[in-house]
């Protein structure tokens, strides 16, 4: 045996995510069309725990989301030919209609903000630079794990969206509430799909590491950075305002708070990420799934069921 035998072994073990099992996947989800109408004069700039700047991180997320998703979108498409298992790749086809339809949804939602005075035009200008210049530039095998990335954070988002159902009704404004708890469940519904693609095709460690820090930057610095000046640009006398200033702490807190924060609090989550033996699975949102599909779709009063259109599964190509 070669001296360097061990070695190539731990590198293989170390750069190497587990192998993608079919018998693992979830279960294919529906594509859901939705209708929301958005009302520019009736958006809540505080729709979120009443904190307008926490808020305008949730606008600022929904312009850069459209274009993140049309990433996804593209992506999947391309690596999609290359997929040989029939249920991973009607799998994939869900993946790419829902993702479809929320850019649709919330480039919707977008042109309310940019009537509400959030500052859409700037942030979509932003948006293109780095996407343009940066990601749609980048060669596929790193798109691919680009994708996979954007879904754990996500995903990360998602869980703890349904883990503090709270967080939807601090506000009155119904539209908003529903199309953030709509993507939520459909972000945990396709949560493994990206990873599992990334796996059967790629599985290399040092690669998902590399595409996991370009969406930990945009999500959780570019996006914040961006968003802390949505309100002086919405209304001016922000800056002035003692009400809030004094509110800021509190903003911050909902959104990088360690105890109760979005991300503060999943900092752990996010970063299990890199564990080479990671899965989405590996944190089980049955439960929640099961619960919010209820809470939401009930026909009879269901949040969704105002906005709800139709939905239909993709056929499976054997």
């Amino acid at each position: 045996m070669s001296a360097f035998q061990p070695i190539k072994k731990t590198l293989a073990r170390v750069f190497s995510s587990p192998v993608f099992d079919a018998t693992k996947q979830s279960a294919v989800v529906p594509i859901r069309h939705m209708k929301f109408d958005f009302e520019a004069d009736k958006i809540d700039p505080k729709f979120y725990m009443n904190a307008e700047l926490a808020s305008a991180y949730f606008g600022s997320l929904s312009i850069f989301l459209t274009r993140g998703e049309d990433l996804v979108i593209d992506t999947a498409r391309y690596h999609r030919d290359f997929i040989d298992d029939p249920i991973l790749k009607q799998r994939v086809t869900s993946l790419i209609g829902q993702e479809a339809i929320h850019s649709r949804m919330h480039e919707e939602l977008n042109e309310a903000y940019k009537l509400q005075g959030l500052p859409v035009s700037i942030f979509r200008k932003l948006e293109h630079y780095v996407f343009e210049y940066g990601f749609e530039r980048l060669p596929q095998p790193m798109k691919l794990s680009l994708m996979a990335a954007i879904e754990h954070f996500t995903a990360v988002l998602a869980e703890y969206m349904m883990n503090h159902e709270e967080v939807f009704f601090s506000s009155q404004d119904e539209k908003q509430r529903a199309i953030w708890m709509w993507h939520m469940l459909e972000e945990s519904e396709h949560k493994d799909i990206a990873y599992d693609v990334f796996q059967k095709l790629s599985n290399n460690y040092a690669l998902r590491v590399a595409g996991f820090f370009p969406a930990l930057i945009t999500i959780l610095l570019l996006i914040s950075f961006a968003s802390f000046f949505a309100p002086f640009y919405r209304k001016p006398s922000n800056l002035i305002s003692l009400d809030y200033w004094k509110d800021l702490p509190r903003s911050v807190g909902l959104i990088f708070g360690l105890k109760d924060g979005v991300y503060g609090s999943s900092i752990k989550h996010i970063f299990d990420y890199l564990r080479p033996s990671f899965h989405p699975n590996d944190y089980d949102t049955s439960a929640f799934l099961e619960y919010y599909k209820k809470r939401l779709l009930n026909p009879v009063d269901g949040v969704l069921t105002p906005y709800f259109v139709k939905e239909f599964t993709p056929a499976l190509k054997v």
